[in-house]
């Protein structure tokens, strides 16, 4: 368990990242492209997610 724990931590740090730099972005397409990495790192945490409920 203390993988996942690892894990989880490692996903909100980069989530705490991107989020600063999307704050931080100077233009509407910086942001977009922030945003779309934001969408791949949820879709990765979600991927975790079903895999832990699926070994369940």
């Amino acid at each position: 368990m203390a993988s996942s724990t690892d894990s989880s931590a490692t996903v909100d740090e980069e989530a705490r990242r991107l989020y600063e730099r999307y704050q931080s972005a100077e233009s509407d397409e910086e942001r977009h492209e922030i945003a779309l990495e934001m969408g791949k790192l949820d879709g990765r945490r979600h991927a975790e997610i079903y895999a832990a409920l699926e070994d369940e």
